[in-house]
């Protein structure tokens, strides 16, 4: 079949779907032939820049096959971004899309592809996160958390906060830019814990040392912060130097299991995700043993929604899968029933859950936009494949979010006592007299 003949069928083929499904997306084709032939210059359109990827696409109709076009730019997005085709898709399900289209002419067109070669590179396909190892072992979680965390200091750089704070911001107003709602989140994340002086704070996960600085500074306690990513504990021993904290602050390269001590109280602030469900019992009965009796402990974590039965909650839906095998080897989510269930079972009172699912659509979203904005140096950093798959996934995450497919939950809990707890008998002051924002870089 001569390729003018594969590539007119195709155009008509995506003539006939727009007008089937009501697309407003427009197409770019690999000759430069555009759909509609009318197509406008600063339209929203689909680029598809060979005919390989029709034949890619058609053998292995799946999200691995589109991730690897995407990330090598086979397939791209002209003036707009993946925020603007997602709000471009038809509200109906899938195969009642491809219900409403003609299947004859699709089939006709289709089979003209199918000895094409594929091309490629297909580089995702070297990637086997999902097949990592799942433990619990230090040496399994230091595997799982350097393959995402260790990526690049300079590359995160690009599109977080100033004071490198990469879990959900909290955002008191909609507007505030992301460098005022991660300062508030630090607040908000200290204030549930009633951090006073004196206190000694463990963050289990501390990331860049984010929380643990804010901590000492404005709240006057001890902070040990715990990770297995150096990078990240490199950068975080950095700034505690450079605040003149080295005394107040440390950071700790270790499995959260084969932490010692007492603390009178513990955050784990987005680090859950990566430890896998068969491993809850070390790290609650961990968490535990390091918190002092009435001590308070706050339990920050994505969340799937839980389902009729365990058998139906166990079934990963292909997004899923794809976050796994190529962005968080060896991550799992539980639902908010299983977190609440497991810190009772391990000597804990729950006080309070409130869910920050928006907070992270919106989180999402400003990182996506910044890293937009900064691909060229984000590609420069740590290539072109990587950084277009982390820009899928930020924008990926900020609509799970927002559609409600994923929740996000803070759950504070104390190590059960017999006898009051002494918190106060309201939240009242967690909003009360809130300080402005201070940065600590």
């Amino acid at each position: 079949m001569p390729s003018q003949a594969r590539l007119d069928g195709f155009a008509s083929l995506l003539v006939h779907a727009r007008e089937r499904l009501g697309l407003g997306v427009g197409f770019v084709l690999w000759s430069g032939v555009t759909v509609p032939e009318s197509l406008d210059i600063g339209a929203l359109a689909i680029r598809i820049a060979d005919e390989g990827v029709v034949a890619a696409l058609l053998r292995k109709p799946n999200l691995d096959t589109l991730a690897n076009l995407w990330v090598t730019g086979r397939i791209d997005i002209l003036n707009g971004t993946i925020f603007d085709l997602a709000a471009e898709r038809p509200n109906v399900r899938t195969r009642a899309l491809m219900k409403s289209l003609d299947k004859g002419t699709v089939i006709r067109t289709l089979m003209r592809f199918l000895f094409i070669p594929r091309g490629g590179p297909f580089p995702l396909d070297q990637v086997r996160g999902h097949r990592a190892r799942r433990d619990g072992t230090e040496d399994a979680n230091r595997e799982n958390v350097r393959y995402h965390y260790d990526l690049s200091n300079r590359f995160y750089e690009l599109f977080l906060d100033p004071e490198m704070t990469y879990t959900c911001a909290y955002f008191r107003d909609w507007d505030n830019d992301i460098a005022t709602a991660q300062q508030d989140k630090l607040h908000m994340i200290c204030r549930k814990l009633r951090l006073k002086p004196g206190e000694r704070l463990l963050d289990i996960g501390c990331g860049w040392g984010a929380l643990i600085c804010h901590a000492a500074r404005h709240y006057g306690v001890h902070a040990t912060g715990v990770t297995l990513a150096a990078e990240q504990a490199d950068l975080a021993r950095e700034k505690i130097g450079r605040l003149g904290l080295q005394d107040r602050v440390d950071v700790v390269l270790r499995d959260y299991a084969k932490m010692e001590g007492q603390f009178d109280k513990i955050s784990s602030i987005g680090m859950f995700e990566q430890v896998g469900i068969t491993n809850y019992a070390t790290y609650f009965s961990s968490v535990n043993r390091l918190l002092k009796p009435g001590g308070l402990y706050l339990h920050h974590t994505i969340a799937r929604p839980a389902k009729r039965n365990d058998t139906a909650f166990a079934k990963h839906a292909k997004e899923y899968a794809a976050l796994t095998r190529y962005i968080f080897p060896g991550g799992e989510l539980d639902h908010l029933g299983m977190s609440i269930a497991n810190l009772q079972r391990h000597g804990f009172e729950v006080h309070d859950v409130e869910s920050w699912r928006e907070h992270y659509a919106r989180t999402c979203r400003l990182w996506h936009d910044q890293l937009l904005t900064r691909m060229p140096e984000a590609t420069a950093e740590i290539g072109s494949v990587k950084a277009r798959l982390w820009l899928a996934y930020l924008a990926g995450c900020s609509v799970a979010f927002q559609r409600n497919t994923v929740g996000i939950f803070q759950t504070l809990a104390s190590k059960r006592v017999k006898g009051p707890t002494r918190l106060p008998p309201t939240r009242a002051d967690l909003y009360e007299a809130w300080p402005a924002v201070n940065s600590a870089r």
